[in-house]
C-alpha cells in the first residue's frame, strides 16, 4: 500500500508538473490522465478510508486556502458565500434527495438525502486553477474560494445528520439545527484557540523553520478537536487559517517569506494526489455499475448530474436578485442613520453611525466615503461574473470521500448493494462535473470576456494612494531622525544621511538607482570612510523606513482605503528590500 501511494502521489505530480509547464489546467489534467491509467494492468487499484482521505487532506489544503484569503473580502462576500455555501447545499441536498427516493424508493428516503448531502458541497481547487490563469475578477474568486471553505462544513453536517437517520437513530429538525449551531460554534470557537496560540508562537520563536513546522501540524489538530467536540473540524481550520493570515503582517518578514512557497508546495503535491485518487475509482465504480441494475444506476447518476448543474444557475441568479432587494433596504437604512447624526447625534436612530464614528475617530487614518460604504453593500456582480459563478460548481475530494466512507458513517445499515449504487452515484457526478464544467469553463470565461482589467485598475490607483501616503509618512520619520543624526554626528552624519535618504525615496518610488546609492554609502561606512557613523546605524535607519511604510499599508486596509490583497503584494515588496538588507 504504501509503495503504491508512493507511485501514484510520484505519477500525479509529474502529470501535474506538465500541465502547469503547458498552461493547462492541472487538476483536470491528472484526472483525465488518470482515468486512462487506471485500465492499465501495472497501476495500482488504492483503497483508502473515506474518513482518513478527509483527514489527510482536508486541514492542510482548507487551512493554505484560508491563510492566503482575504478576511476583509471574505466578511463583504459573506452574503454571497452565505448563499452558496450554506443555502445552495441544503436545497440540493433536498432536491436531489427527493429526486433519488423517488427513482430509487428501496434505498429510504434519510439514505436518499445523504446522497444529496454528499453531492451538495462544489470544490474550488479546479475552478480557482483556471481561475487564477485566466485573471478572472477579484470578487469572483473571493465567493468562489469563499463557499468552498464553508460549504464543507454545511455538507459534512447535513451528511453527520442523515447517517444517523439511515442508521436507525431518531433526529427532529431541532436537533439536527442544534447539530447545525453546535458545529459552528465549537468548530469556530477551536479554530480561533488554534489561531491564536500559533500566531502567538510565530511572534515569540524568532525560527521560521520551526514555526512553520508547527503551522503544517496545527490545523490537522485543530480539525480533530473540532470533530471530537461534535463540532466542525472544517470551520475550525478555516478559522485557524483566517485568523493566522489576518495578523501575517505582525510577524517577521522572514517568516512570511517562508510559508508562501511552503504552503504551495503542500497544495500542489495534496491537490496533485486528490485528482489522481478520483481518477483512479473509476474501475471500481464501473464494476458497481455493471453487477448492481447498470442502466438503472446510470440513469440514476445522469438525472443527479442534471440536477447539480442545472440548480447552481438558476440558484445564484434568483439568490442574488433577492440579496439585491435587501440590500437596498440596508443601504436606505444606512443613509437615514447618517441623516439623523447629522441632525441629532444623541438620537437612538443615529447611535449605530455615531458609535462607530467614535470607534474610528480612535484611529490615525479615517476610511474614505468608499470605504464606509463598502462594509454597508456587498460586491456586484455582473451577469457574465454570475454565468461564471453558475458554471463552476464541480465536485471534488469531500464528495468522492463521503461516499467512500458511506459504509462506516450509516455503520453498515444500508444494504442489498444500497450503498455501492450512492458511492457509484455520487462518483459519476464528481467525475461528470470535472471534466464537463471544468473543460468547458476556460472556453465560458474567454468567451464571455470576464477579466480584472478594472480591478487591476483599481489597485493601481490604491498603490499610488498609498505611495504617496507611504512617502509622506517616511519623509516625516526620516526629518525627525535627521535632527537626532545631525546633533550625534555633526556635519558628517548630514552628509551620510542626506545621501542615505534619498537611496530609500528612490527605493520607494521603484528606482533601479536607489540600490546602488544604498549600496555606496553602506560600503563607505563599512570600510570606515565615514567617521563616527556605522554600518549597523544604517541598517537601522532603514528597517525603521520599512516599519513606517508597512504600518501606513496596514493601517490603511485595516480601514478599508485599500484592499487586503494590494496591502499583501506591497508587503511582499518591503519583504523583499528587507531580505536585501540582510544579504547586502
Amino acid at each position: 500500500m504504501s509503495v503504491d501511494l508512493i507511485f501514484v502521489v510520484a505519477g500525479a505530480v509529474a502529470v501535474a508538473a506538465l500541465a502547469r509547464w503547458r498552461g493547462w489546467p492541472a487538476p483536470l489534467v491528472v484526472t483525465a490522465v488518470a482515468l486512462a491509467a487506471s485500465f492499465l494492468p501495472f497501476v495500482p487499484n488504492l483503497e483508502i478510508d473515506g474518513e482518513l482521505l478527509l483527514t489527510a487532506t482536508l486541514p492542510p489544503l482548507l487551512y493554505s486556502a484560508a491563510l492566503n484569503a482575504s478576511f476583509t473580502s471574505f466578511k463583504q462576500a459573506m452574503p454571497h458565500v452565505r448563499r452558496l455555501g450554506v443555502g445552495l447545499v441544503a436545497l440540493t441536498t433536498v432536491v436531489v434527495g427527493l429526486v433519488a427516493w423517488l427513482m430509487l424508493p428501496d434505498i429510504g428516503f434519510a439514505a436518499a438525502l445523504l446522497l444529496g448531502a454528499i453531492v451538495g458541497p462544489p470544490d474550488a481547487v479546479s475552478a480557482a486553477a483556471i481561475g487564477r490563469k485566466l485573471g478572472l475578477p477579484r470578487r469572483v474568486m473571493t465567493v468562489l474560494s469563499g463557499e468552498s471553505l464553508i460549504n464543507d462544513a454545511t455538507s459534512l453536517t447535513l451528511v453527520r445528520v442523515f447517517a444517523a437517520v439511515a442508521a436507525g437513530a431518531t433526529v427532529t429538525v431541532w436537533q439536527g439545527l442544534w447539530e447545525f449551531v453546535l458545529a459552528v460554534v465549537v468548530g469556530v470557537g477551536a479554530g480561533l484557540v488554534f489561531g491564536f496560540v500559533l500566531h502567538a508562537i510565530r511572534l515569540w520563536l524568532d525560527d521560521p523553520t520551526v514555526s512553520s513546522t508547527l503551522g503544517l501540524l496545527m490545523p490537522f489538530g485543530a480539525y480533530i478537536l473540532a470533530e471530537h467536540l461534535h463540532g466542525s473540524g472544517v470551520l475550525a481550520v478555516v478559522a485557524m487559517g483566517f485568523y493566522v493570515g489576518y495578523n501575517a503582517p505582525r510577524t517577521s518578514y522572514a517568516q512570511r517569506q517562508h510559508d508562501k512557497p511552503l504552503w504551495r508546495s503542500v497544495d500542489f503535491i495534496l491537490e496533485s494526489f486528490v485528482f489522481a485518487y478520483v481518477g483512479l475509482q473509476f474501475p471500481d465504480v464501473w464494476r458497481t455499475v455493471t453487477e448492481h441494475n447498470g442502466s438503472g444506476v446510470l440513469v440514476v447518476a445522469l438525472v443527479v448530474f442534471a440536477l447539480v448543474v442545472l440548480m447552481r444557475p438558476a440558484f445564484v441568479f434568483a439568490s442574488y436578485a433577492w440579496g439585491q432587494f435587501w440590500q437596498r433596504l440596508r443601504l436606505r437604512r444606512w443613509k437615514h442613520s447618517v441623516e439623523a447624526h447629522q441632525k441629532d447625534p444623541t438620537s437612538r436612530r443615529a447611535r449605530p453611525v455615531a458609535s462607530a464614528r467614535a470607534r474610528r475617530a480612535s484611529m490615525s487614518v479615517q476610511p474614505t466615503t468608499q470605504a464606509i460604504q463598502q462594509r454597508v453593500l456587498e460586491p456586484v456582480l455582473s451577469v457574465r461574473e454570475r454565468i461564471v459563478i453558475s458554471w463552476s460548481g464541480m465536485r471534488g475530494v469531500v464528495t468522492l470521500a463521503l461516499a467512500v466512507a458511506l459504509p462506516e458513517l450509516t455503520d453498515h445499515s444500508i444494504g442489498d448493494g444500497h450503498v455501492e449504487t450512492l458511492i457509484a452515484v455520487a462518483y459519476i457526478v464528481t467525475v461528470g462535473t470535472l471534466l464537463v464544467q471544468g473543460l468547458t469553463l476556460p472556453v465560458l470565461i474567454r468567451g464571455l470576456g470576464v477579466t480584472s482589467k478594472d480591478q487591476t485598475a483599481r489597485d493601481n490607483r490604491e498603490v499610488a494612494r498609498l505611495r504617496r501616503l507611504s512617502n509622506e509618512a517616511g519623509i516625516e520619520y526620516l526629518r525627525v531622525k535627521q535632527e537626532r543624526w545631525v546633533a550625534a554626528h555633526g556635519e558628517i552624519g548630514r552628509e551620510a544621511f542626506n545621501r542615505f535618504s534619498r537611496g530609500l525615496l528612490k527605493v520607494e518610488q521603484g528606482a533601479t538607482s536607489g540600490e546602488n546609492d544604498l549600496d555606496k554609502v553602506q560600503e563607505d561606512a563599512a570600510a570606515g570612510r565615514m567617521k563616527q557613523v556605522s554600518y549597523d546605524e544604517l541598517q537601522a535607519l532603514s528597517r525603521g523606513w520599512l516599519s513606517v511604510r508597512r504600518k501606513v499599508a496596514l493601517e490603511q486596509s485595516r480601514v478599508g482605503n485599500i484592499s487586503e490583497e494590494v496591502m499583501r503584494d506591497l508587503f511582499d515588496a518591503m519583504d523583499a528590500e528587507e531580505l536585501a538588507l540582510d544579504t547586502r
